[in-house]
């Protein structure tokens, strides 16, 4: 019989689970160094849940269905948080998110405070912030970076669209009711700036807290007091429909008033009903209904929760996920992950083209560029059914919807 020396045997034996856990720890590795983890954060259960929430990453999920990167052995993970519409509780995920659990790209963040906090840690930390929820055009103006792209709408875009509208349609004088934090602040300034360009005038402004305001009415009978042609309203969701319903039951219309919302969403219009909503004009760069093209990215996302049509935002996280995917497809998961500077280069060097959307392009300052829709909410008796809430006033083209990249003020800082 040969003779085995026992501590050999014995360390042999010590050694055999280190070996099956480096080898387990090197299997792990690799999956994750051919894995691309998305996170979309938004708000959950608050004041943006219809228009962004759990639609946005449903729409997110099936822009990684539709990229076939599953079909070439690449794994894509998606997972969500609740920011809250606190800029302390979203810049926490995201730090946990990409300093802890490897994410690679966060999407969608309404509430541009919030989405002004990610972008600067994105920077710092040289991964892709995809925003499509916040709207604070200082996305591709004083906050620009190389690691963020602003894809689906902004404040200059709504300012020039609905806010130029109702200058041209006699709306000259303006008083705003406007939410206090960044988007209502950027919505307010960038709008008051295209009024006062063609000659108009601002009465003044009332500042209210968010979140947490649901009673507007001492608000609009401050509006109503000064005179103004136009009520300016520089907030959105559930802010938007509380005023809006406080205004119709306060009669603040009823001298001639006109309202303006400035941001409106589809899900807003569903909330309000069209007998308090009909007539209002507003702008969207995205209509679940606007054509064949948008009606067959609205079948193949789904029932969305609650039995909502899908937003332009939940769109927007579609279609700028989708030109992400793409980046990593051109470029490889490798060196996607290494940089995330260099995949929004890469995503910037190719035109968009989806069926949300259509085709576009992604401008050196971030700023994602297609058609801006100017609507008017349909009375009850033009609607033909469920959902069925716009007419078509305008269309912008692309080159001329968003804010010249000359006017911004984007300084880009080194990648």
């Amino acid at each position: 019989m040969q003779n085995f020396d026992r501590r050999a045997v014995l360390a042999a034996l010590a050694a055999a689970p280190s070996i099956g856990a480096v080898a387990t720890t090197r299997s792990a590795r690799a999956q994750a160094a051919n894995t691309i983890k998305i996170g979309v954060l938004n708000d959950q259960s608050g004041l943006y849940r219809d228009l962004s929430g759990p639609g946005s990453t449903q729409a997110v999920r099936l822009a990684v269905q539709e990229s076939g990167l599953a079909a070439r052995g690449i794994n894509i993970e998606v997972v969500q948080a609740d920011h809250q519409n606190r800029p302390d509780v979203g810049s926490t995920v995201a730090r946990q998110w990409i300093d802890r659990e490897g994410v690679d790209v966060i999407v969608d963040v309404p509430t541009s405070s919030v989405a002004l906090a990610v972008n600067t840690l994105v920077r710092e930390r040289n991964k892709v912030f995809l925003n499509s929820g916040a709207a604070s055009s200082d996305l591709t103006g004083s906050a620009c970076s190389p690691n963020t792209v602003h894809f689906t709408y902004d404040t200059w875009m709504l300012a020039q669209s609905t806010g130029g509208a109702m200058v041209r349609a006699g709306g000259r004088s303006w008083y705003f009711i406007t939410a206090d934090y960044a988007f209502g602040h950027a919505l307010e300034r960038d709008t008051a700036a295209f009024v006062r360009a063609q000659g108009g005038n601002i009465l003044g402004q009332v500042r209210t807290p968010f979140p947490g305001t649901t009673d507007f009415s001492s608000f609009l009978q401050q509006a109503q007091r000064s005179r103004a042609q136009v009520i300016g309203l520089a907030n959105a969701g559930g802010d938007t429909i509380n005023a809006i319903k406080q205004a119709a039951e306060f009669r603040i219309t009823r001298g001639g008033t006109k309202l303006a919302g400035l941001l409106v969403f589809i899900t807003d219009v569903h909330s309000l009903g069209l007998e308090v909503a009909q007539g209002l004009v507003l702008s969207e760069t995205f209509y679940w209904d606007l054509n064949d093209r948008t009606r067959a990215f609205t079948q193949r996302l789904g029932p969305m929760p609650g039995g909502i049509r899908p937003s332009m935002v939940q769109a927007g996280c579609y279609g700028a996920v989708l030109q992400y995917l793409k980046a990593v497809s051109d470029m490889g998961v490798a060196a996607a992950k290494a940089s995330g500077a260099a995949a929004v280069a890469r995503m910037k060097a190719t035109p968009t083209n989806d069926e949300a959307f259509g085709e576009g392009q992604i401008r050196p300052d971030g700023r994602a560029i297609h058609p801006c829709y100017l609507f008017e909410v349909k009375t009850p008796a033009e609607s033909r059914g469920a959902w069925d809430y716009y007419k078509l006033l305008a269309t912008t083209p692309a080159e001329q919807a968003f804010r010249p990249i000359a006017e911004g003020g984007c300084v880009m800082p080194p990648a």
